[in-house]
């Protein structure tokens, strides 16, 4: 089926069905091709967003297939078009043929996936227009257009998982893309005819996009493993390698396990992963236990051997004051105790005390001679026999 044959005057614009799709037991598709401006113009041509929302939603096929060769145009028709695609229940694939520019790039965002074909480009900027009349008009077109830019930006920023002002930088700057850079930044998923030995990765040619071209080096290009939500309708599917890998390693048995039940799996593994690991106050360090008896041996080592420094410490200040005749030999034990209550105290106490007021040594032992003996011995003579 055909509906070429019912416009012969928009060549630019048809919808073509495929009837062998519908006939075999497959799912039915449909191409759509947009190779003019957007919007209808007054000279005639142009594709009509009310003759695309209208004749999109006669179509009951399972994929669309939709091609894009467009300079752009008038952005309202590009978001409506763009909306009435996602509006669909086909899963879409866009096609970027030649060049998706302006009001395109946003149609082109419709898509579940989005190729970009071998030599296309892909362009966005700020919307424009113009108006005539006093300077509050100008303010009020001014406004206008800034909301409807903001608007773009977020078709773009909710493809890519990034923010506003990422991409309304980018429109500023008329930012054009070629098929390796638009998977770079994001905004297509595959780029054809790429080298088979050199398979786009985003982010191996971020840094290579954004110094390719001017108006990207203030773009952050965003890397296929950060968080977004692009506005694709697929379902996403695991890998088969890594479904078989995660049934070895879980130990699921069942070959036809879903992919929801493998996750469950996965969490299930986590929670008791979690819940066998003791929970470790914040800032507290794990040590092995023969490195801790180890330390604390060590820690014992050097407790007595600060025992013993501080008894010998304290036994030579009480020798010294008994030396100094300012404490009695006899008090010893006492001002030792004192020493070990109030050592600095103490040992001022004892510096105070005055010298020679106590006898430094014990009666009858001293072999020098008394006063009373010196007298004796110059009265009477020294008896002091000689062997």
């Amino acid at each position: 089926m055909t509906n070429e044959a019912a416009r012969p005057t928009r060549p630019w614009f048809r919808i073509e069905a495929r009837a062998e799709a519908q006939a075999a037991d497959e799912p039915t598709s449909a191409d759509v091709f947009i190779y003019d401006e957007i919007g209808e113009s007054f000279w005639g041509g142009g594709v009509s967003a009310q003759t695309m929302a209208t004749e999109l939603a006669a179509l009951d096929v399972d994929e669309l297939n939709v091609y894009i060769n467009s300079p752009g145009g008038a952005a309202w028709d590009g978001i409506a078009i763009m909306n009435a695609i996602r509006r669909h229940r086909a899963h879409v694939t866009v096609h970027v043929d030649g060049l998706a520019a302006s009001a395109a790039s946003v149609i082109a965002m419709a898509g579940d996936k989005i190729v970009m074909n071998r030599g296309s480009q892909l362009m966005i900027h700020d919307a424009s227009g113009g108006a005539y009349g006093d300077a509050e008009l100008m303010d009020e077109v001014a406004t206008i257009l800034h909301k409807l830019s903001n608007s773009i930006a977020d078709v773009y920023a909710g493809r890519t998982g990034t923010d506003r002002a990422t991409w309304r930088a980018a429109m500023q700057a008329e930012s054009w893309y070629t098929a390796e850079e638009a998977v770079a930044a994001g905004l297509a998923d595959e780029w054809v005819d790429s080298p088979a030995t050199q398979p786009v990765d985003r982010a191996r040619f971020s840094a290579r996009a954004r110094t390719a071209i001017p108006s990207l080096a203030s773009l952050e290009l965003p890397s296929q493993t950060e968080p977004g939500v692009p506005n694709r309708k697929e379902q996403l599917e695991m890998s088969d390698i890594l479904a078989a890998g995660l049934r070895e390693r879980l130990g699921v048995t069942d070959a036809a396990a879903s992919d929801e039940l493998l996750l469950a799996a996965v969490d299930e593994a986590l929670a008791e992963q979690t819940s066998d690991t003791p929970t470790v106050p914040e800032g507290t360090v794990l040590i092995d236990s023969a490195v801790l008896s180890d330390l604390q041996a060590s820690a014992e080592l050097g407790r007595q051997a600060r025992e013993e420094q501080d008894t010998t410490r304290r036994e030579s200040i009480v020798s010294n004051a008994v030396t100094e005749g300012r404490i009695s030999p006899a008090h010893r034990d006492t001002w030792l105790a004192q020493l070990v209550t109030n050592e600095a105290g103490t040992t001022a106490l004892l510096g105070s005390l005055a010298k020679n007021t106590v006898p430094v040594s014990e009666i009858g032992t001293s072999e020098e001679p008394t006063e009373a003996e010196s007298l004796y011995a110059l009265a009477f003579g020294d008896d002091t026999k000689e062997a």
